[in-house]
């Protein structure tokens, strides 16, 4: 089996190799249209990033917020920022974004062997995968390979899930999984596509299967937290560590839009209609939600002014990049004038960062966790990563 999976890699890679697609550098066709405010958006991520970066060489550490600064490539959120890097050397094809961009995601390499929790799959696709759609870098297929069977060992066949984090007495949980990790199955599907590996398709969509039947409510939101019986996979308890802590209508915002991007990019990966389905019920239900402001920039939590009056950019940006994907397999127009509403206005001065300021990140009022104060300043890495690559998106379809 191994040296059939290690003939599959090969070949894949000799394939990529010989039909590597799009080359970065967008900007420089003439024929594209660009309209003023993403030039104005792009002008100030490309400021902003080349700062960053340089911070980044100096201290070999990774942006994560304004409140916890930079962070080792431990953290869970060190990804994004090798994957912004990624995705501005994609829009302007210049090398020196190639070079730093590879810089940055080189500082993780240690981490495909990490399997302390789920969160391999953001730190190790947003950069690696990133980086190896853009150069085919046989280096980073490997690794991916590698990364993803480090993220199915936490898989359990007896819940049929990926257990997040680690069971807690003082929670009382057995086994934890939290939305978030939909995000992680993008990780898995890749590296079975260059391996062949069936079993890290098995787990991906084993995973979202069971969230999708267990972990929403009639209406198509979620908690941020599910625990299950360890032993039987039987659902013990909905449960909140974001959002709001009334566990009956808690609707973090952040946690709604990660599953709306999971479920759209596993009906991209596997053209299940079923997945399909979900993704646009939970569209329909945020887009249409009475507590969402008329810029489309959420507050914390949908459950209303009086758990959350502050608005987060990191859900808007990533509600706004799964709407402009969900729009490319979806009939309903309204996917795609909402995720360009939502970029356009991220891209106002209200959201946008002034160039050389807000410690170089390019997203204003983005919110970690509101009800544990916790990363409100208003600089949060995910956000800006999730803002550079809806842009990307949006340009790839207007164009």
């Amino acid at each position: 089996m191994k040296s059939l999976q290690k003939r599959n890699l090969l070949i894949t890679l000799f394939l990529t190799a010989c039909f590597c697609g799009n080359l970065p550098g967008y900007a420089a066709e003439p024929e594209k249209k660009v309209p003023q405010w993403f030039q104005h958006a792009f002008s100030v991520i490309e400021k902003q990033a080349q700062k960053m970066s340089a911070k980044v060489e100096k201290s070999s550490c990774l942006p994560r917020s304004i409140q916890r600064g930079m962070v080792s490539p431990t953290d869970w959120t060190s990804g994004f920022f090798p994957g912004t890097l990624w995705y501005v050397y994609e829009y302007t094809g210049k090398e020196e974004w190639k070079e730093r961009a590879e810089r940055a995601t080189a500082l993780l390499e240690s981490e495909q062997f990490n399997a302390f929790d789920h969160d391999v799959g953001f730190k190790m696709y947003c950069s690696y995968g990133n980086g190896w759609h853009l150069t085919k870098n046989p280096a980073y297929a490997r690794i991916i390979c590698r990364s993803a069977k480090t993220l199915g060992s936490r898989y359990s066949y007896k819940t049929g899930l990926i257990m997040s984090w680690e069971e807690d007495d003082a929670r009382d949980w057995q086994f934890p999984v939290i939305i978030d990790n939909m995000m992680n199955l993008e990780l898995l599907m890749e590296a079975y596509k260059l391996s062949g590996d069936t079993t890290l398709r098995h787990i991906a969509l084993s995973h979202a299967d069971k969230t999708m039947k267990c972990q929403y409510r009639k209406n198509y939101s979620c908690p941020h937290v599910v625990d299950y019986d360890a032993e039987t996979g039987e659902v013990r308890k909905f449960d909140w560590n974001n959002g709001s802590d009334d566990v009956s209508v808690s609707t973090w915002a952040r946690g709604q839009a990660w599953g709306l991007y999971g479920f759209t990019m596993m009906y991209r990966e596997t053209n299940d209609p079923k997945y399909l389905r979900h993704a646009e019920y939970i569209a329909d239900f945020l887009i249409h939600h009475p507590n969402l402001p008329a810029d489309g920039i959420p507050y914390w939590d949908y459950s209303g002014s009086g758990v959350s009056t502050l608005r987060d950019t990191s859900a808007a940006s990533i509600m706004a990049s799964a709407l402009i994907e969900l729009s490319t397999y979806s009939a309903n127009k309204d996917y795609f004038k909402t995720g360009e509403k939502i970029l356009k206005n991220l891209s106002s001065d209200k959201y946008l960062a002034k160039p050389g300021k807000h410690s170089f990140f390019i997203l204003k009022q983005a919110i970690g966790n509101y009800l544990r104060n916790s990363e409100l300043e208003g600089g949060l890495s995910y956000a800006d990563y999730y803002y550079v690559e809806g842009l990307l998106r949006y340009f790839k379809q207007t164009n």
